[in-house]
Order: C-alpha cells, then sequence, then structure tokens
C-alpha cells in the first residue's frame, strides 16, 4: 500500500480543511497516512518563517483569514469565522493523542480529523483534558488511557523525532505530505498529491542561483 507521510499540528486550520479530502485521496488510490504530528513554530522558524506575531497584519488577515473562509467554502467544511480562543494553548496533549493511537488497533486517521474539528469547528481549547477525553470518547476511544500515554516518554520522545524530522526535511508549515519522497506544501496542493499517487512527477531538475 502506498503511504503519504503527514506532517502536521493538531491546531492547524489547513490541516483541518484538507483533512476529507485527504482520505478522500486515500481511500480511491488505496493509500495510508503515515501521521507525524509536529511542533510548528521551531519547524517554521528553522525554515526561515515569520512567527504568527512577526507577520503584517494585511498578511494575516489574507492568509489566516481570507484563504480560510475561501478554502472552507471550496471544500465545503464548517469553520468558526474567527482565529480560535484557544489557539496558542499547547498542543503536547493533543499531537500526543494522535501519536499515542497509532500502534493501537484504532482509526488514527479519524481522531486526527476530530482533533483538527473540535479546534476549528467548535473552538475547543487543545489544551483542555475535559474536552479531548469528550473527542476520543465521541469515536469510542478510551479518551484516558490515549491522555496518559500521550503524556508519556514515549510520546514525547516520537513527539520531538517528527519536529526533528520535519526540520531535516525542510518542511516549512502544516500540513506538508511526502508521496515517495516527493514533498507537497498545503493542502491547496491535494490534487497534485492525488495525480502522484496515480503518476509520479519527473524528478526535480530545477535549479535555483546559489
Amino acid at each position: 500500500m502506498t503511504e503519504i507521510e503527514y506532517f502536521y499540528s493538531a491546531h492547524s486550520a489547513f490541516a483541518y480543511i484538507g483533512s476529507s479530502r485527504l482520505m478522500e485521496i486515500c481511500a480511491k488510490h488505496g493509500a495510508s497516512l503515515v501521521h507525524r504530528p509536529i511542533a510548528l513554530s521551531p519547524v517554521v522558524e528553522a525554515a526561515g518563517g515569520l512567527s504568527f506575531a512577526g507577520r503584517t497584519r494585511p498578511h494575516v488577515d489574507y492568509y489566516f483569514g481570507r484563504e480560510i473562509e475561501r478554502w472552507s467554502e471550496f471544500r465545503n467544511v464548517s469553520i468558526i469565522n474567527h482565529r480560535p480562543t484557544y489557539h496558542d494553548n499547547a498542543l503536547d496533549l493533543s499531537n500526543g493523542m494522535i501519536i499515542a493511537s497509532i500502534p493501537l488497533d484504532v482509526d488514527t486517521d479519524a481522531l486526527a480529523h476530530a482533533i483538527l474539528q473540535a479546534h476549528w469547528r467548535d473552538d475547543i481549547d487543545l489544551a483542555d483534558v475535559g474536552a479531548l477525553m469528550d473527542v476520543a470518547q465521541d469515536l469510542g476511544l478510551d479518551g484516558r488511557a490515549l491522555l496518559d500515554a500521550a503524556q508519556g516518554d514515549d510520546v514525547r520522545g516520537q513527539h520531538e523525532a517528527n519536529t526533528q524530522e520535519a526540520i531535516a526535511r525542510n518542511v516549512f508549515g502544516s500540513p506538508t505530505y511526502f508521496v515517495g519522497g516527493d514533498m507537497f506544501y498545503g493542502q491547496d496542493h491535494l490534487e497534485l498529491v492525488a495525480r502522484a499517487l496515480e503518476k509520479p512527477f519527473e524528478p526535480n531538475a530545477f535549479r535555483n542561483p546559489e
């Protein structure tokens, strides 16, 4: 089965907007997702990107406002009309729950989607233990067990490893997908991901000046 490596953060608007389409693509092409939740800020900074606070207001309003509105409408995704209230809170638990679910016989794709949706549709706090337990239990999962595992050394170590791998592979935002080692940044490139599953693109030959 072909794999799509999926680097993202549990609070990523564009990961949420593309999530259902991504799963449709996987189902159509018989591909599986390899979930790589990451700490997004260190990845963005390592690639030379600006923090949210470091961007101009017009840039924020366009990229984290108008683009969210248009793409959510285009993909028929329900979304709140403002930056989530608790968007800057810690993501260790939400990212960790996803990582903790991977070795278990559960639907990690559904859990990841539900967490993204809860944040961007229902405005939940991804650092709120009770809210995360509710998300898991709505899927028939043991939320307490997942949260306990999320706080363990193994999951924390994997989260850091995912983040460092993203930096090493020049990921610069969420979501980022890899198909056969070819990188696709942003849910607006999902149609290219689908094409890559059908027929890989020619190897990169373009060279920029040093």
